[in-house]
């Protein structure tokens, strides 16, 4: 294909589209074009034929009709290795088109514009655009077909050296029924959540995942499993999927489901907070007026535990904390940003993975969570229950909690929503103390929580993220010494489980609001 016969450019992503027609030019190709991409052209000093003018036919209805047209469609579908095809073309005046670079309206962009009307958002639904994508992939063998700027320089590389190969053709029709695939989902998915209630999140009849691969993994939860890790490019959530990686050994599978973990759990504080994570479950979290004391605290929860974990920090890593860090073995450290001289102490540590994720703005949250089980998806919306004000919840123990109490309780009730379930944290108003995660009955995870302390439990308050269903996970707080509970009440035997408390002279907050996390 050293010298072209037609090529057809119509886009709304004109990202060197001159470049592209330029290039397709010296190649001796006829361009045709439409609208605002022909005007662009002509802009640049290129000479484009308008396809009213080619096909005969102008284009009607506000442009919603222009390329719909056997000039068109004949052209990007007739097989050039078929006589008969090649004769109908040749009776009905219709010329091969070689190359097609073509990408859709914006729909997406503009549904995401706040006030857009239903209206506005049809008015985006391309309906030529897909429709001559569809054919020139279908007919891949003969038509170069481009939906994506990125490929422009290597398909132009390629038509220069005389071969297309069948390769790259079928890569890039791959491309065109994923791309329009990724849209019709996207019209989809708007109009059922037209037709749905406002006051509630839309679960979709047919749900379409189109994530991007960020990458392949070494392999997956284990070395015998292959892995792979994909984003969400609707998600704009600073979140790990969208981090960056500045310095250590790539990422590996359980690496990114620790990372947001850690990373999802500091997201729940305002003040400078540390948390540590170790498959999956934080071992250790805490304030501090300075990041480097808040890690510090964090560390002290669990120090055997902490060893090679996952750091996240909700503020900028200086210096003081970066020296901290490197003094053990950790594997990664997750942070809006680090200054110059932190950076410079952790990249000592060769295979330290370091993962910058910006400000933590969370006005925009992405609020579905799935879970894969064989054969299916669950879907849910995401845990984002917060407590707004603990002064108003209900109390129903003789002893009322102290304010350090009340400051310590919200601390661990943030916490607790971030462990496995059965899920128990000691806590103080500004460390945990000792986090029982996993286990099969409440009662083990609140020992689990005694006997993984470290630091004195005498004094300190417990959180559990689901009922008692009887008093002896109560009991058990009390040999430790915990002194004020926060849990969602709602058991059978929550008169049982508040009498322990009475018996014991403990403080209870009742929730209403229970964490389960599997």
């Amino acid at each position: 294909m050293s010298r072209l016969n037609k090529a057809l450019l119509s886009v709304s992503n004109k990202t060197d589209i001159v470049k592209m027609a330029q290039g397709l030019l010296e190649l001796g190709a006829e361009i045709l074009s439409t609208g605002g991409t022909a005007a662009a052209l002509r802009e640049a000093g290129l000479p484009v034929t308008e396809v009213s003018a080619y096909t005969g036919s102008p284009e009607i209805l506000d442009g919603r009709v222009k390329t719909l047209h056997p000039k068109i469609h004949g052209g990007l579908l007739g097989r050039r290795d078929l006589p008969a095809h090649v004769q109908q073309m040749t009776e009905h005046g219709i010329a091969p088109i070689d190359v097609v670079v073509v990408n859709l309206y914006p729909f997406e962009a503009t549904i995401q514009q706040p006030g857009c009307t239903f209206d506005e958002a049809v008015e985006q639904i391309d309906i030529g655009g897909p429709s001559m994508l569809r054919s020139a992939a279908k007919n891949h063998q003969h038509v170069v077909v481009v939906v994506d700027p990125a490929d422009y320089d290597r398909v132009l590389d390629a038509l220069k050296s005389g071969s297309v190969s069948l390769e790259l053709r079928r890569e890039l029709a791959k491309k065109v029924f994923q791309h329009t695939a990724r849209y019709d989902s996207l019209i989809a998915a708007y109009f059922e959540r037209q037709l749905a209630p406002s006051d509630r999140i839309v679960f979709p009849s047919l749900l379409a995942l189109h994530l991007e691969k960020v990458e392949d993994l070494r392999y997956g939860e284990n070395p015998h499993q292959q892995g792979a890790f994909y984003r969400d490019p609707t998600v704009r959530e600073p979140s790990v999927a969208r981090a960056r990686q500045l310095h250590g050994k790539a990422m590996s599978f359980n690496n990114y489901l620790d990372a947001s973990a850690a990373l999802e759990l500091v997201k729940e504080f305002d003040d400078t907070a540390v948390v540590i994570v170790k498959h999956n479950n934080p071992c250790g979290v805490a304030f501090g007026e300075r990041p480097v004391e808040a890690y510090v605290r964090a560390r002290e929860t669990d120090p055997i535990s902490a060893f090679g974990g996952i750091i996240a920090c909700n503020r900028d890593v200086d210096l003081d904390m970066a020296k901290e860090v490197t003094a053990t073995f950790v594997e990664m450290l997750i942070a809006p940003s680090f200054t110059e001289e932190a950076l410079g102490e952790l990249r000592r540590k060769k295979d330290l993975r370091l993962l910058v994720v910006g400000p933590l703005d969370l006005e925009s949250r992405d609020t579905i969570d799935m879970k894969k089980v064989v054969g299916g998806m669950l879907v849910q919306e995401r845990d984002l229950g917060a407590l707004r004000d603990l002064g108003t919840l209900k109390i129903p123990t003789v002893r009322q909690p102290t304010n350090e109490e009340f400051e310590a309780c919200d601390f661990a009730w943030k916490v607790c929503k971030h462990v496995k379930s059965n899920a128990i944290v000691f806590a103080r108003a500004n460390q945990t103390v000792g986090i029982g995660a996993g286990q099969m009955s409440r009662v083990d995870s609140v020992k689990l929580a005694h006997m993984k302390a470290i630091l004195p439990t005498q004094g300190a308050v417990m959180a559990s993220d689901a009922f008692f269903p009887f008093r002896d996970g109560i009991d058990a707080a009390a040999k430790a010494g915990i002194t004020a509970v926060i849990q969602p009440g709602g058991s059978i035997r929550d008169e049982e489980v508040i009498k322990a408390a009475d018996e014991h002279h403990m403080a209870m907050i009742l929730t209403g609001m229970r964490h389960f996390r599997h």
